[in-house]
């Protein structure tokens, strides 16, 4: 592995439930405005899977992007970043909308002493999860605040 590693973007969420697939929409529209940018790699996680474990390991910082229970109103976003992710995802398993393994992937890549120290995940509250392809119009308007919480962080990170 060379000395110089990616920030990775990990966008997940099933596309098939509306506000569930936010993470994944989120990568897409972060695609557009990211091109020709070798310094970050855009993942688009799905629903979680083991096998994204080594991505995050491999990764110099990690920006996870995902629907998620944050008590507010439809469209929020809120940005966990270090220690807070990590005890926002562990904390309660159940504030995540689909979590499958999030904190697996991470506990792995911490055993593996290989957990990338800038990390952070940006939540976004759903409206509707339930069969459909496109968020709805709150969450929609909050992904693009996503995608431009990711930029900071990235900006700030690579500065």
């Amino acid at each position: 592995m060379s000395a110089f590693r990616k920030t990775l973007v990990l966008g997940i969420g099933n596309t098939l439930l509306r506000d569930e697939g936010a993470g994944v929409h989120a990568i897409h529209m972060l695609a557009q405005r990211m091109a020709g940018r070798d310094d970050i790699e855009l993942m688009d996680g799905g629903t979680l899977s083991f096998m994204l474990a080594g991505a995050i390991e491999d990764a110099g910082q990690l920006i996870v992007i995902d629907a998620a229970q944050l008590d507010g109103e439809p469209g929020t976003t809120r940005v966990f970043e270090g220690a807070e992710m990590d005890a926002f995802v562990g904390g309660n398993r159940k504030r995540s909308v689909h979590e499958v393994s999030l904190i697996d992937l991470l506990m792995i890549a911490r055993l593996a002493d290989h957990l990338p120290e800038k990390r952070a995940l940006i939540g976004i509250q759903p409206h509707d999860i339930d069969w459909g392809e496109a968020p709805s119009p709150s969450v929609a308007a909050a992904i693009q605040q996503a995608c431009d919480h990711a930029m900071q962080l990235i900006e700030a990170w690579h500065a």
